[in-house]
Formats: C-alpha cells, structure tokens, sequence
C-alpha cells in the first residue's frame, strides 16, 4: 500500500460526529479530510416518525455532498484498519491515508445476524424495524394493516444507538391503533432487557403511566433470541437466572438489532477488546488511552454515555477543543459530562424530553419547562424544531 495523502487532521466517518467535527475546525487547523463510503447522508432520529407515520423517510436524507464542509477533503472510500505507530490509516481501496490527528467516528454497526430467523422475515409477514432506512416505511406499512391481533416491540441488551427508539414506536403505533378505534382488539407487548423501562427514575415514573393508559404488557429483564418465520412466533431469554424463557405469537413486530463497533475497529490496536470493540478513549477526554493523537467520539466511542446526537452534540465541541490542545502542546483542556436526551415520542402529538449525564441524574437544559412529562410543545420539538438544527446549525459547527 502507498501513502496517498497526508492531512494534519484526519476524520473517520461522515456521519453526525464526523461532520460536525469538521465544521468546527474548520479555519483552525490545516488541511482536514474525512473518510467516507456513502454518497447519503441521514437524520436518523426521524426513522421512527417515519415508523409511526408522521414523516416521509425523504425527508431524512440529503447527499453527502451537501453537509460536506467546505474547504474539507472527501475520501469517498472506506477505513478497514489503523497503523497507528505510523499514524496511517489503510482503506478499501488500497491506499493509506497519513494524519498529525485522527479523530474516529464511524458509527455503530448493527450485527443482524445475532438474531436467528430475523434476517429471512425482515421487511414482511409483519416483522419490520426503522434502524434502517428502507425499512422504517415498512413499519408503518405493517402498523396501518393491522386492526387486530398480537403486536410485539422488542429492544436487544448491550449499547445502541437512540436507546428510546425500541419504545418509542410502540407509544406511536398504540396512538394510532386508538385513533382508528382498534386498540382493545390488539394485544401489545413491549420487551426490554432493563430492570425498568427507563434507566432514570424520574423518566421510568413517566413512562410508566404512558404503558398503563394504553395497557401495554410490559416485560423487564429479557430479550429476544430467535424467531420462528413460519409459526410467527418470537422466543425470549431472561437476562438473569430469576426469570425464565418465554415466546409470544405476532401479527406485527418492531424489533431492534444488538449492536456493536464495526468489526474492522474491534480488531484493531484501537479497541478496547471487549465483546463491544469501541474505541477506548477516555470518558472525558474522548482521547485514546494508549495513542494521545487519537480522539474518538458517537457511537463507536467507548464512553460510557447514552448513544444519542444529542451527545455528540455536546461531545464535538470538547473533542474540537482537544484537538486543537493537543497540536499545539497544551494540556487537554475540555472535559465531556456525559450529557445525552431522549426525546421520547409518547404519542402522535407529545412527547417528554429525557436529559441526563453521567450521574444518571436529570440534567434539564431548557429552563421554566417541565419536560419530565409528555407535552404537545415538545412533539413540535422533535417533529420540526430539532430536524432544522441538525441540518442548519449541528452540521455546520453552530450548535
């Protein structure tokens, strides 16, 4: 492999992280470039709207070239692994890629596979999730379909990515089902592997009337493990030894995949070499533990906080400013809190915001507001206020 560029600052991923990353340095270092496979580029947050039928998936995504920084050099191919004691980084292509800095966020990598039966049933027979693109609509396909019956909503254990999302379609899709007069003909589970349905007491409290109004059966401490395609029948496991397997039938079923670091980084010098592979930074620093020139953050980052844009929201700024410590010599200066949010969707027209950071505390940003409980002011928030930020303030270094 030969080296074919050379950039004080290199970016893996052209995502949320990657892109807000490079809008804020952008006049502040030398030359930047980002490396990046896809030509599209989405807002992710709004596939369960989508889901729940009150968005178009068009409206998610727009070129790559078009939230691209000026100024900023696309590497339109892929990172397949790091030489980092020669501060190289080798793509698909053959070629390697010289940095002063890396900063790695590629994303998070959703291991379908784990799930035996799912690969073969998703996208029909009422079996759907809007972790992907081109299956959100599906979603509201099956949802709109169904008039009775047996519906299913899974979450898988581990990190994910929008940790409210696996909920936050149910809340949708019971919503409509009640709108359409048809939600006592319709038997509703909701599954989570965790000891309540929210990790902060506060938020679980809330989401805990919003389960009883629409008479959710809610399960803890479990997750699927396999699907019957021709029974259409989902088994569960417990999550420890006080419960038991058990299996449920369904007409429609949202279910989320376990995730992970992409393979290629799990293997790397970079991992943490865990079951997860993330890059192992500090949770504070986002500087990798053994290579002070390298920084990660979003999803594909080890730290230890709720994978949201929110937080790469609040990470990028701390990870811009390091950067730029780091190159001129100076000890790191910024320090990331942990800050992330939910906003979970509990209806077609509310919503309640979740904050918090790393004491698992709430952590309201918005002042004289409630946000603890589901509000129609918040819906607005999340249907068309926090779309207009993402695209014209986050990806352009503003917010």
């Amino acid at each position: 492999m030969a080296t074919t560029s050379h950039h004080q600052v290199l970016i893996i991923g052209g995502g949320t992280a990657g892109i807000s990353v490079a809008a804020r340095l952008q006049g502040k270092v030398g030359s930047i470039a980002i490396i990046e496979p896809s030509e599209d580029h989405y807002y992710q947050p709004l596939w369960t709207l989508v889901g729940g039928g009150v968005a178009p998936a068009s409206e998610s995504r727009r070129a790559e070239s078009s939230v691209m920084p000026d100024g900023v050099t696309w590497i339109r191919d892929a990172a397949t692994g790091f030489d980092p004691d020669n501060n190289l980084v080798h793509t698909a292509t053959g070629r390697n890629a010289g940095y002063d800095v890396l900063i790695v966020c590629p994303g998070i990598q959703l291991d379908w596979d784990r799930i035996p039966g799912i690969t073969d049933t998703l996208g029909k027979d009422g079996v759907s999730s809007n972790y992907r693109f081109d299956l959100a609509p599906k979603t509201w396909d099956f949802i709109r379909s169904t008039t009775s019956g047996t519906a299913v909503f899974t979450m898988p254990s581990g990190p994910i990515k929008c940790g409210g999302a696996p909920q936050k379609i149910a809340y949708l899709a019971c919503d409509y089902w009640r709108s359409q007069g048809v939600l006592d003909d319709i038997d509703v589970h909701l599954v989570v592997p965790t000891p309540r349905i929210f990790g902060v007491p506060v938020f679980a409290d809330a989401l805990d009337e919003v389960i009883a109004d629409y008479g959710i059966n809610l399960h803890t401490k479990a997750e699927l493990e396999s699907v019957d395609v021709a029974g259409r029948k989902a088994m569960f496991r417990p999550m420890d030894e006080t419960g038991s397997n058990f299996t449920l039938p369904y007409d429609v079923m949202h279910m989320v995949p376990h995730q992970s670091a992409p393979d290629w980084i799990k293997q790397s010098p970079l991992s943490a070499g865990d079951a997860t592979g993330y890059v192992e930074v500090g949770k504070h620093s986002h500087q990798h533990v053994r290579y002070p020139n390298i920084f990660a953050l979003g999803d594909a980052g080890s730290t230890p906080n709720s994978k949201t844009g929110a937080a790469v929201r609040k990470q990028a700024p701390v990870v811009v400013a390091n950067v730029l410590d780091h190159l001129a010599g100076r000890p790191l200066s910024r320090q990331y809190k942990g800050y992330s949010s939910c906003p979970l969707t509990t209806s077609r027209s509310a919503m309640l915001l979740a904050e918090f950071d790393y004491t698992g505390e709430p952590a309201p940003s918005i002042p004289l507001i409630d946000t603890t409980k589901p509000r129609r002011d918040m819906w607005y928030l999340k249907r068309y206020g926090l779309p207009f930020l993402y695209w014209n303030m986050m990806l352009k270094g503003r917010a």
